[in-house]
């Protein structure tokens, strides 16, 4: 099946704002990794380097998926999904799966590796995006809609959990939530899931000793201050003198050795360490611009495959930079969650834009 809609031009104003949000992201790559990459590799713009490179690669693969028909991805789903099981899979295996950070979540070889998690969030997209749109009917049936469609959620999220990759799983339920919910399910089921949810959570807290450490820093992180709360306080430091216009680019102190590894999941507090508070507010304006031009796309696709479609991608990057957003700045319990186009990291920059290149697909037959 083909759509016979006439095409147009893609929706340049969501180009833009990507693009904006990629180049700042650089920018920030650099400065909050340069003292760090020096004292590592003896090269300041180590990270910078493959960071520039996996965006080239980012950008070739958004407008080249920018130009594929997005039914393609209806066709393909179920292959995608189970080639991503196999990958998860995979990487649990000893001497196959890399760790890192004490999670085994990659697979590689040397220096470049990919992480299968990264891509399951967006398979688990396209899959969930044709279940719904040829099932709505059932949807508000817990035995004949619900259950089917959140089994391979479930499911996906347990061999995540393997790794183990709390921030990532949370990502993923979170976003199929938020596509299932606007189907039409019964909020009655919700709150039922809700409960099991909330149980399911403390038994993953307690399970693990430094997921203990994580609520405990977070509700009081000057418990251990040279311990689990250190982050949270050295991300603090680094917001707080921040003031309105920062201390200016590449100036942050925090950068040097107090924050760990400020280039990945806390670059917003560099960030806002550097260019204050109007540099951050600007980063979340640009998101939100973001987020209403995909909710636009969204409600003017003209079938519901391409709604859920572009539903699931913008909910996938606004849940995580909610999620990244509330750490830095001390609202949510640490978790490792990049910030999408800005975080260094291989796979999640490469994920995103190709992303948006989906979005923009649909965006060329939205009617708007």
């Amino acid at each position: 099946m083909t759509l016979s809609t006439k095409r147009s031009t893609p929706d340049f104003f969501l180009i833009i704002v990507t693009l904006s949000l990629l180049t700042i992201g650089l920018i920030m790559v650099y400065s909050a990794s340069a003292v760090w990459a020096t004292y590592k590799f003896e090269d300041s713009f180590f990270f910078a380097k493959r960071q520039l490179l996996f965006a080239g690669l980012g950008i070739c693969a958004m407008f080249v998926i920018m130009n594929i028909d997005y039914w393609t991805w209806r066709t393909w789903s179920k292959t995608l999904v189970i080639i991503c099981f196999v990958l998860l899979i995979l990487v649990l295996i000893p001497g196959v799966g890399l760790v890192r950070n004490g999670s085994q979540s990659w697979i590689g070889v040397g220096a470049f590796s990919i992480q299968p998690s990264e891509f399951m969030k967006f398979a688990m997209i396209t899959f969930l995006s044709k279940y719904l749109s040829e099932n709505q009917k059932n949807i508000t049936s817990f035995k004949k809609g619900m259950v089917p469609a959140l089994s391979f959620v479930f499911l996906a999220f347990g061999i995540i959990m393997l790794q183990p990759d709390l921030g990532t799983g949370t990502v993923l339920v979170g976003t199929c939530i938020v596509m299932i919910f606007v189907s039409g399910a019964r909020i009655s089921h919700f709150v039922g899931l809700g409960l099991l949810g909330i149980g399911g959570f403390v038994v993953l807290v307690l399970s693990a000793p430094y997921r203990i450490k994580r609520i405990t820093s977070f509700l009081d992180p000057w418990e251990d201050p040279l311990g689990s709360g250190f982050q949270i306080i050295q991300s603090l430091y680094a917001i707080g003198p921040g003031g309105l216009l920062g201390l200016g680019l590449g100036q942050s102190r925090q950068k040097f050795f107090y924050l760990p590894e400020p280039q990945t999941d806390f670059i917003f507090a560099i960030l806002s360490e550097e260019l204050g508070f109007i540099g951050g507010s600007l980063v979340l304006v640009l998101f939100s611009l973001l987020l209403w031009r995909g909710i636009r796309v969204a409600l003017g696709a003209p079938d519901l495959y391409g709604s859920f479609l572009a539903l699931g991608i913008i909910s996938m990057i606004a849940i995580q930079v909610m999620i990244n957003i509330g750490v830095v700045t001390g609202l949510m319990p640490v978790t490792g969650i990049t910030l999408p186009f800005l975080s260094y990291g291989g796979s999640s920059l490469t994920l995103m834009l190709a992303a948006v290149g989906v979005l923009l697909n649909v965006s060329r037959y939205s009617r708007y």
